[in-house]
């Protein structure tokens, strides 16, 4: 019976498609906690020269603006996408994607992190 060999092949699909949609939206959602923690701010990326750059960037940054905050490196890419970023380097202060897919000087992230504190 062909049709009823297609349909449980489906139903299969289905419920592996499932679980890869939940284990997204888990990330997803995780992402999210970790990231609506006060001080949050991260550094999304492989680990490339860029990467290594926007985080010294940041760091000098927060430095200038006296703020004590760690700079947290991810490079997992299921975390990265999580945060529903599709180029790095990207730079995330307290779960918001500041900067994506370019490196940017201190003076710039500094001004970034103060308009986005002031959101908040």
């Amino acid at each position: 019976m062909f049709w009823k060999k297609k349909k449980e092949e489906e139903q299969a699909d289905c419920g592996w498609s499932a679980e890869i949609a939940n284990s997204t939206q888990v990330q997803k959602s995780d992402a999210k906690q970790q990231g609506s923690s006060s001080g949050s701010v991260k550094i999304l990326g492989s680990g490339c020269n860029n990467c290594r750059e926007l985080e010294a960037q940041t760091k000098a940054a927060l430095e200038k603006l006296g703020m004590d905050d760690a700079v947290e490196h991810i490079t997992d890419l299921g975390q990265i996408a999580a945060y529903g970023v599709m180029s790095t380097p990207s730079l995330i202060v307290d779960g918001k994607v500041l900067v994506h897919g370019r490196v940017v000087k201190a003076d710039e992230i500094a001004a970034l992190i103060q308009k986005a504190k002031e959101r908040v």
